[in-house]
């Protein structure tokens, strides 16, 4: 049996690891079109200020040790270009490998908009360790940099780019950062960044940029915006150009997979961002690339393809962001999505304290929660505090995994004492105030 997976990163070598833990001697072949195997693409904008001294602490296994410890024929360099689904064949421009069982784990590609003159020196995006050594070489002489996108990547770049000194202007084409959260919850975000000094240009749309060589202003609806470096952050896609036209995708060109991380053709599995996420809440395909999730499908799809039954319940749209001095965290459902799916509901807010509110130090909690109008099943949450929003928000993502209801929260033995949390856990004031128990 040939295994061979297409990506040296979280999904693919999750995967690749539990072959090895579940297939005795497996020929395993991964192929990888950088150099680098396996490492925390989310920790890349935290070396940009130093609080990650290196990019080499980022990753987690050398090729070596894939290739001397576990016995994996781990390429590098090797960018495949197509796949044959019924020889099964793997092509690149100079190699062809065969397969028995095949994984595509190729991840996400930053958004590039066919911007003017985009190939201006000084305009980077930020997914790879490559991209962020090319970064750090031209941000060592910048004082002015231009982020585009107020989504996590740009917010976190704006906030290192400041702890390094630089001057930030945040571009956003909408009328908030942070769309992850409702409207009514963005403020302190905005209040945030002006503390900060970032200077947050809304409602501006890029069109190109102007330079001899080297980028020099950002062109906008709004007017020119003198800068010395560009990181483009608006979004990602599905890097799966090269997939057979046999493999079922969806629109925006993931890969579609079943619970095993099963394509629609046999033997060929995929997982991580360049494929499908089934969203528990919405009860559908859902497309959230996120490291966590990737790891996870990888893991499945390596215990599928070893002969084990396993299945991949799911994700419920869980993310933390750490911006400046505050937490933002969500999961579930906003209430954009709640309106899209047509799912009746209503709105909690609420502010608590992280701790006991006579312990030192203190510190607001903003909660919005959104439940089912008929049934009192809890739809999500939006967390924004200084301190405790992270233990919160994965309470409420394990009872969005167990299709738990507000006054369910009542019952949850959580942890107490004064310097970690009140008598009753903030969501449960929450739970308190608003359950309808019969």
């Amino acid at each position: 049996m040939k295994f061979v997976i297409i990506g040296g990163d979280a999904a693919g070598m999750s995967a690749a690891m539990e072959i090895v833990r579940n297939v005795e001697s497996p020929n395993i072949t991964t192929l990888e079109q950088t150099a680098i195997y396996s490492y925390g693409q989310c920790g890349l904008p935290y070396v940009v200020d130093g609080r990650i001294p290196s990019t080499d602490d980022l990753i987690a296994r050398s090729v070596d040790a894939f290739r001397d410890k576990y016995a994996i024929d781990a390429r590098i360099h090797h960018q495949v270009t197509n796949i044959d689904t019924k020889k099964r064949i793997v092509y690149g421009d100079d190699f062809e490998v065969p397969y028995d069982k095949l994984l595509i784990a190729t991840g996400a590609s930053p958004l590039i908009p066919n911007w003017k003159n985009r190939q201006l020196k000084g305009i980077h995006t930020i997914k790879t360790i490559p991209q962020m050594h090319a970064l750090l070489k031209d941000n060592a002489q910048a004082q002015h940099v231009t982020v585009i996108g107020g989504g996590y990547i740009g917010l976190e770049m704006a906030e290192v780019l400041t702890a390094a000194g630089k001057q930030v202007t945040l571009v956003q084409r909408g009328a908030q950062l942070a769309n992850m959260l409702d409207t009514d919850m963005v403020d302190i975000v905005h209040k945030e960044a002006e503390r900060q000094n970032v200077i947050v240009r809304l409602n501006t749309e890029v069109t190109g940029f102007k330079g001899d060589d080297v980028v020099e202003y950002v062109v906008t609806s709004q007017g020119d915006i003198a800068t010395d470096l560009v990181i483009a952050a608006i979004g990602v896609a599905p890097s799966t150009g090269f997939v057979d036209q046999h493999i079922a995708r969806a629109k925006n060109g993931a890969i579609i997979v079943d619970a095993h991380m099963q394509t629609s053709v046999e033997n060929v599995y995929a997982a991580g961002d360049c494929a499908t996420h089934y969203n528990r809440i919405k009860a559908q395909n859902d497309y959230i690339p996120l490291g966590t999730t990737a790891n996870k499908q990888g893991r499945i799809a390596g215990l599928n393809m070893a002969g084990k039954f396993a299945r991949f319940k799911g994700v419920v749209g869980t993310s933390i962001l750490k911006f400046f001095d505050y937490t933002i965290g969500v999961t579930g459902l906003n209430e954009k999505a709640a309106k899209a799916l047509h799912i009746p509901y209503v709105v909690y807010q609420y502010e608590g304290n992280h701790i006991a509110s006579y312990y030192p130090n203190v510190k607001p909690l903003q909660i919005k929660m959104l439940v089912h109008q008929h049934t009192e099943r809890i739809l999500g949450v939006q967390i924004i505090g200084e301190v405790g929003v992270d233990k919160r928000i994965d309470v409420v993502a394990t009872a969005l995994s167990n299709q738990m209801t507000l006054s369910d929260l009542l019952d949850l033995d959580l942890a107490y004492a004064p310097p970690f949390n009140g008598v009753w856990d903030a969501l449960q004031h929450v739970a308190k105030r608003n359950s309808k128990i019969d």
